[in-house]
């Protein structure tokens, strides 16, 4: 029987580390996933990986079984699915700690357990935020575009630069560049603004 490890965060911002270091010495292959536990596992390619190693008599091997899914419903599709495709799993802390081959209660309290701990965080952090605003303070993250980024980007763009080109060389995404633009374009046409 061997382990076939999954470490799965949310974001390429998120730290895998903590279950590197739990699954690392135990499993015979580890694959790290950065995707939501919120989708099936069918649009996880990662997961499928896994999934592609693993042999009869193997176990998929989570830290906790919220590396899974993130919310109860999801996890227990992933569970399911792995179940029927004959697929056991192996948490290694928690409630739910152990080896499972079948759908158990103590899974289902788990997954629940951990979608309730993610509300909470996510209730927490809107009110430190409702708070903070009502200080005059600013919550969230610092702009990536500074002054000087900015007008990078733009000179770029006026230069006839592809929006690829111009977020490689001023070293933000895609997005953050369609972003600024769109921002510039709005302040120099006050009517792109209405809709």
């Amino acid at each position: 029987m061997a382990l076939i490890g999954l470490v799965r965060v949310s974001t390429d911002k998120q730290n895998t580390q903590r279950q590197h270091h739990a699954l690392d010495p135990i499993c015979l292959k580890v694959i790290e996933e950065k995707a939501s536990g919120k989708l099936a596992t069918a649009d996880r390619p990662d997961l499928l990986t896994a999934l592609s190693y693993i042999r009869e008599g193997d176990l998929l091997t989570v830290q906790e079984v919220d590396r899974l899914g993130r919310n109860l419903l999801e996890g227990l599709i992933v569970l399911n699915d792995l179940f029927q495709q004959g697929v056991g799993v192996k948490v290694l802390e928690g409630i739910a700690v152990g080896e499972h081959t079948e759908r158990s209660f103590i899974l289902d309290l788990a997954l629940a357990l951990a979608e309730d701990r993610r509300r909470d965080i996510v209730r927490k952090t809107k009110n430190g935020l409702e708070t903070a605003r009502k200080q005059g303070k600013v919550g969230g993250r610092r702009p990536v575009v500074d002054d000087d980024r900015r007008a990078a980007i733009l000179d770029r763009r006026r230069r006839g630069e592809s929006i690829r080109t111009i977020a490689a060389g001023v070293k933000v995404s895609v997005g953050v560049v369609h972003k600024t633009l769109a921002e510039a374009k709005a302040s120099f046409d006050p009517a792109a603004d209405e809709d």
